[in-house]
């Protein structure tokens, strides 16, 4: 089927970055009681029991989970092992608003690995809105003073993230691919749940190497609790049910334009809870985004 932008479509891909944009909120909020390998891993192993009752179709037979083992394996550590312990990671030495504007580099991202890994030709409009939005993820890098281009020092945040947005290019290309049971593809649970399964897995792993290196040691409190119930029902179960369908509809190449509207409501949600007011640089920036997704929409 051709993938095709529809009102509904829409709505799917904006609902995924505005729950994504409350995530980077929460694990900025929590990253000083929670290490940031250890909240993916508590983050997801709630999700994991939440889908196991909805999603119990992915223990059938004939779904053959256990048969492509691999290809559940790689989308449970890019989507859900890596992308998400390297933005907690990010949050450690940067601002939400930083992290979601760098993330906002994705369609770039998803051009080139779905050109270079994927076969999939690159339309002009693509290529334009991408640049648009690379120049504003730029504008975030060099903090608004674009004199400091040529100094440019990336800040450890700034690369994790990248690092996360190169992985979720290369899932959100997986999720297109055929190779699943019909009946384990319609059922969004226990396609979720297939993943969901070995993502604990990769992130217990990512967790137990943190542990290794500085040491597990969680600030328990009822705000931290609300907290990791929050981001394994909202920015993990219900986001990823809406960026999968939506994905799947309308393609990654439009559905990465999308995710550059967190930033949006990331500042709003930062200026709310954080005291962290937007700066010029920063309006700058979503401009140029907002510039990339109308370019990259135009048919």
């Amino acid at each position: 089927m051709k993938p095709k932008l529809t009102t509904s479509t829409a709505l799917l891909l904006t609902a995924a970055p505005a729950l994504w944009a409350g995530n980077a909120i929460v694990g900025r909020l929590v990253r000083d009681a929670v290490p940031p390998m250890t909240l993916n891993l508590l983050r997801w192993s709630i999700a994991l029991l939440i889908l196991l009752p909805l999603g119990r179709a992915a223990l059938r037979p004939e779904n053959r989970v256990l048969a492509n083992w691999r290809r559940y394996s790689m989308l449970g550590l890019l989507g859900i092992g890596l992308y998400n312990s390297l933005q907690y990671l990010a949050l450690q030495t940067s601002t939400p608003i930083n992290v979601t504007l760098v993330a906002s580099g994705m369609p770039v991202w998803m051009l080139l690995v779905g050109r270079l890994f994927f076969d999939v030709p690159v339309k002009g409009r693509q290529l334009a809105g991408a640049v648009l939005s690379i120049a504003g993820v730029l504008v975030v890098l060099c903090r608004g003073d674009l004199a400091q281009l040529a100094a440019l020092r990336l800040v450890a945040g700034d690369l994790y993230m990248i690092l996360a947005t190169i992985a979720w290019a290369f899932y959100s290309w997986m999720l297109m691919q055929q190779g699943d049971a019909p009946g384990l593809r319609a059922d969004w649970a226990a396609f979720l749940l297939a993943q969901v399964a070995f993502g604990v897995l990769w992130s217990a792993a990512l967790s137990g190497a943190e542990g290794l290196v500085i040491g597990i040691d969680i600030a328990w409190s009822w705000p931290v609790a609300a907290a990791l119930l929050y981001v394994a029902i909202g920015p993990a179960i219900l986001a990823m049910r809406a960026w999968g369908a939506g994905v799947q509809r309308a393609g990654p190449t439009v559905g990465a334009f999308f995710v550059n509207l967190t930033p949006l409501f990331t500042a709003l949600l930062s200026s709310a809870f954080l005291g962290e007011a937007p700066h010029l640089y920063h309006a700058l920036a979503f401009l140029l985004i907002v510039g990339g997704i109308a370019v990259s929409a135009r048919t």
